[in-house]
């Protein structure tokens, strides 16, 4: 496969600022500036390669959002290399309320809630900011895992919104991996980061059961999607030519 220079790439979007009413401890306000700072010093070493984002870039701002998928463990070198105005779907927790602030640093917004713990409310708001013209992110299998299952909450979005699903995967060449549930990678200094954006796929069901059921399918998509970017990373992807026409 040929790598082809992507166009329109945006600039990093404007930081978010927090919340007035901020509930963190000052200690903890001071951690999450100085990790975004350590972020960015991190995240300017690595060579990044973006693959399959050029026909998302070319939207205009009529044409029609989507739900980005990615793997709870892969978030840091995925939402670095992003640079698309999107609203991440955060757990409520505490843990989710200090993510929150760190992509708000990198320019994202935040849906609190998840599958776990406010589902409804923040399924209701996600359909809301699709339909108002700005894409969501959403990691199937947070907050709690296990790593790589595909609970049936971006499904249930995309079905409730009329958007299409398109996943986000990263393949990191030298990275700390650490020793939590979904195996978190940090990428080091200098790493050669591959990011590819699958194929947007529409959810075609009769209802929020059928649609429910199609999470195994999704999560097969996602794991060959895995394969797929180690292959790019790697020099060894071909994309399949298509046969003639009849």
């Amino acid at each position: 496969m040929i790598e082809q220079r992507e166009r329109n790439v945006p600039a990093r979007n404007a930081p978010v600022p927090p919340p007035t009413n901020d509930s963190l401890n000052w200690r903890t306000r001071v951690a999450i500036r100085l990790g975004t700072w350590l972020l960015r010093a991190l995240g300017a070493t690595w060579r990044v390669r973006v693959y399959g984002r050029q026909a998302l870039l070319d939207r205009g701002a009529a044409d029609q959002r989507v739900v980005f998928t990615l793997w709870h463990g892969q978030m840091l070198p995925i939402l670095w290399a992003h640079r698309q105005p999107t609203a991440a779907m955060i757990s409520e927790h505490r843990d989710g309320e200090i993510i929150a602030r760190i992509i708000g640093q990198l320019g994202f917004s935040a849906i609190r809630g998840s599958t776990s713990r406010g589902g409804a409310r923040a399924l209701l708001e996600a359909v809301h900011v699709l339909k108002s013209g700005t894409d969501v992110a959403v990691t199937p299998d947070g907050p709690r895992g296990p790593r790589h299952s595909f609970a049936p909450g971006a499904l249930l979005l995309g079905f409730r919104a009329g958007a299409s699903l398109t996943p986000i995967v990263a393949h990191v060449d030298r990275k700390w991996q650490l020793r939590s549930w979904d195996a978190f990678e940090i990428p080091k200094p200098f790493a050669r980061v591959t990011i590819a954006y699958g194929t947007a796929v529409e959810i075609n069901a009769e209802s929020a059961r059928a649609v429910a059921e199609q999470s195994g399918v999704f999560a097969e998509r996602m794991l060959s999607e895995l394969g797929r970017v180690r292959a790019l990373a790697n020099g060894q992807w071909r994309e399949p030519i298509a046969p003639p026409a009849t």
